[in-house]
């Protein structure tokens, strides 16, 4: 029996390299879901990942960084939040 193949559908998924219980320090949404602002996961929000090893949606340590009472720190250890570059 041969089996031609007339048309193929492909389908993919993603997710962060991040535990799957992890969670926005700020909104409290799994890294694979949205943050408030964006409506598509991974809609040009990266995760960014602070020395003191909290992590967040970008959109969302945006917001708490304007915020005047935020002092530059982090929510969740109150350290100077410095991110992780990647190279």
């Amino acid at each position: 029996m041969k089996v031609t193949l007339k048309e193929w559908n492909a389908v993919a998924t993603w997710h962060w390299d991040m535990p799957e219980d992890e969670v926005c320090g700020i909104c409290r949404v799994q890294f694979d879901g949205t943050c408030p602002t964006c409506k598509f996961p991974g809609d040009e929000c990266a995760l960014l990942i602070g020395k003191c090893g909290h992590s967040f949606h970008m959109h969302c340590l945006m917001t708490w960084i304007r915020q005047d009472s935020s002092k530059g720190l982090c929510p969740m250890c109150r350290q100077k939040f410095e991110w992780v570059q990647e190279e």
